[in-house]
């Protein structure tokens, strides 16, 4: 089981604090580092200094870091044009040498778009746009140099492009897609993903999705199945005491919580299902002791 380091900065953390805890999973030897790509705080919380964005971020955290994997989980189509993306994950991949991994969503969030003027169309349309979005971002990536890329969609339309930049992984960074729908999602991963990642969604709910990518990667005559994975929020510590800490602080218990032993054992049962790769949500992103105990104590277990 790959550990991927997963963060909510719209809660409340400066680029400042994005790059501290970035390194320290670097230093640590986790899988990836991943942010989320939202504007406004959820649930309680004045989330000061306020939003930055994932790209701008990962474009710093490219330069300021050597190893790790970086990425979203997930992009919201309905932040971004397209072609812009394409060239935005593309030079971020060049300037890490290779590292980037693009999470892409349909967008999910209301209130982030009413505080920030972005249209927020019917669910349908949302994923119509998603549904463009990766035909065009992967067709840019893998159109060959010196050729030229077009696109005539509902939404969207493509006309001689030259389809640069391109980027360091060819035929084009991973591809994740996530989420619980039952029909459309499971169709877009057969399609597109590299990567197919189940949310906060219970054992039973997440093995249900991935027997659904399986039968969607069937119909369309997809040999090779998407790599599984899963994000879960945790809430570890080293004694029964420290977990409990852990989770007032986050003001909730979540469903990886506890001692190392417990929480490998409730990471065990994704793993049981297919996940080769979980999606750590670390929400006190300032408790940099808490990635130290699930380096030490946790991903050992699991190695």
């Amino acid at each position: 089981m790959r550990l991927v380091i997963f963060t909510e900065p719209q809660q409340g953390a400066s680029y400042d604090d994005q790059l501290r805890i970035a390194r320290h999973t670097e230093e640590l030897e986790f899988d990836a580092f991943f942010r989320s790509d939202h504007y406004l705080v959820m649930g309680e919380g004045d989330g000061l200094p306020g939003p930055t964005d994932s790209w701008v971020t990962l474009g710093a955290l490219a330069v300021q870091t050597s190893r790790i994997k970086l990425g979203t989980l997930v992009t919201s189509a309905t932040f971004r044009y397209p072609g812009p993306l394409a060239i935005s994950v593309a030079q971020v991949d060049q300037m890490s040498g290779g590292r980037v991994e693009l999470g892409l969503g349909a967008g999910w969030y209301e209130p982030e778009h009413k505080a920030y003027g972005i249209p927020f169309p019917p669910v349908t349309e949302r994923f119509d746009r998603l549904e463009e979005q990766l035909a065009i971002i992967t067709g840019l990536w893998t159109t060959p140099v010196g050729e030229r890329f077009d696109f005539q969609g509902e939404y969207y339309q493509i006309e001689d492009s030259p389809a640069l930049p391109k980027p360091v992984q060819d035929p084009g960074p991973p591809v994740i897609i996530g989420g619980l729908g039952a029909k459309r999602t499971p169709a877009l991963a057969a399609r597109y993903a590299h990567e197919f990642n189940v949310p906060f969604a219970s054992v039973e709910k997440t093995a249900q999705m991935y027997e659904r990518v399986a039968q969607a990667c069937e119909q369309e005559g997809r040999d090779q199945l998407p790599i599984f994975s899963a994000a879960q929020t945790i809430a570890v510590g080293r004694t029964d005491a420290e977990a409990r800490k852990r989770a007032e602080a986050i003001g909730r218990t979540p469903p990886l919580h506890g001692t190392p032993d417990q929480v490998v054992d409730q990471i065990g049962r994704f793993a049981e299902v297919g996940a080769v790769r979980i999606f750590l949500q670390v929400l006190d992103m300032h408790d940099l002791d808490h990635l130290d105990v699930i380096a030490s104590e946790i991903g050992p277990q699991l190695a």
